[in-house]
């Protein structure tokens, strides 16, 4: 363990239910209510207020199985793009404080905190307060902060005090702060892992910090060394503040049956690319390159690749391409098995930074995305596919033909 306090300092900044703070935002009437935010297809929650978390809701549960727990929360349909804006507002709080900050993903960061107290001639404590109480009165969402000597021990300061709290862990208090933390909430640990350690007698944090480096080699490897040296103080990994961009980001999936009717294939393929849509608005990146795949029933892949006109992340455009490569692709004596879609050459998704050769490419994606959204709140305020995209309808299937999945399968008519 560390003889000195700092000999690093690391702050890792988490909002609260984020997605949910941001629809009490503006939404006040849903204030102290139980919130649920459901995925794209409104079929699971993927965030929830404290209040619904303690009703035993979690995340990646059934809608159904939700609303049975708690009848009376508030079920809503994400809204990304909105939740994005909400975070590039609470970034830019950030970089008023420290020039190297992460932004590691839509709702938390880390950000360098070396020499902060010397110029601002505040303890971290005060510092994190500070940031706290700007981001509240700012942008109207609670964080909480952790500060130590390395990323993992940030990280798991900020989960230690939550919500709107600071946890401050100095060098020297680091194997007490250990000894009150389950080892399963180490970052990367889980329940798997968290099972193989406990045979081990190894219980909390401060347990697999105090385990021999060998030991711990031998059972988790390299991942498992790198964070007992995070626990130990000694930092493996840096605030990086280059967006580290995935090479692709698909969405693809069987179509639970064997079929010849090219409209079920493009409906599948066109629910993939609003998927794939959403996926990328909420990571806020955008593809040059989308590449359209099909399955035989022999399990032989075709695909086509193309190249997008510009960045982008507009599910009119995706549609239209995978459109235009099942045309391609499709053989009416073939029989297929599934099919989806893979946007590749990755980039950040820009906001108003646009050349003028791009400039009504841009426009024309914004009020795409602004008419998504409404087709989204009135789809889920009156009922899925009240409203649907090219006078889509619901095509019947074939009486004794079991449902596979939550979406229905659409044609344009």
């Amino acid at each position: 363990m560390l003889t000195s306090n700092w000999p690093n300092a690391i702050a890792h900044v988490d909002a609260d239910c984020f997605y949910a703070s941001c629809e009490q935002l503006r939404r006040p009437d849903l204030k102290g209510q139980p919130i649920c935010v459901l995925s794209s297809q409104d079929a699971c929650v993927v965030a929830k207020t404290y209040d619904a978390k303690a009703a035993g809701i979690t995340t990646g549960m059934p809608v159904w199985e939700a609303r049975k727990l708690l009848p009376k929360a508030s079920y809503l349909s994400a809204d990304f793009r909105y939740y994005g804006q909400i975070s590039d507002k609470l970034f830019s709080i950030l970089r008023r404080y420290s020039p190297v900050v992460e932004e590691y993903s839509i709702d938390e960061g880390f950000m360098e905190m070396n020499g902060l107290r010397s110029l601002y001639r505040k303890p971290y404590q005060a510092i994190a307060d500070e940031i706290r109480a700007t981001i509240q009165q700012e942008v109207a969402v609670t964080v909480s902060v952790g500060i130590s000597v390395t990323r993992t021990l940030a990280k798991m300061a900020s989960e230690y005090n939550k919500p709107n709290g600071t946890t401050i862990v100095a060098g020297r208090r680091i194997h007490d702060f250990l000894g009150h933390v389950s080892v399963r909430d180490i970052p990367g640990i889980g329940g798997n892992r968290q099972a193989l350690l406990n045979k081990f007698a190894i219980h909390t944090a401060a347990d697999f910090a105090d385990m021999p480096e060998r030991e711990i080699k031998r059972l988790l490897g390299k991942a498992g060394t790198d964070l007992w040296h995070e626990l130990n103080g000694t930092p493996i990994y840096k605030v990086e503040t280059e967006v580290r961009l995935p090479k692709s980001v698909a969405r693809t999936a069987s179509m639970g049956e064997v079929t010849q009717d090219r409209q079920i294939i493009h409906a599948h393929l066109l629910n993939h690319a609003m998927r794939l849509s959403k996926e990328l608005i909420t990571k806020r990146l955008s593809a040059r390159q989308l590449t359209v795949f099909l399955t035989l029933k022999s399990f032989d892949k075709q695909a086509v690749t193309s190249e997008l006109p510009y960045a982008s992340a507009d599910y009119f455009l995706l549609a239209s391409e995978a459109g235009r490569a099942l045309d391609r692709l499709y053989d009416p004596n073939q029989r297929y098995r599934a099919c989806g879609l893979i946007a590749g050459d990755i980039a950040v998704r820009q906001s108003g930074s646009f050349d003028l050769f791009q400039m009504a490419e841009q426009q024309q994606e914004e009020k795409h995305l602004r008419l998504l959204e409404t087709l989204h709140a009135v789809n889920h305020k009156h009922g899925d596919n009240m409203l649907s995209i090219c006078g889509a309808r619901q095509k019947r299937r074939p009486r004794g033909k079991m449902r596979r999945f939550v979406y229905p399968v659409m044609e344009c008519v």
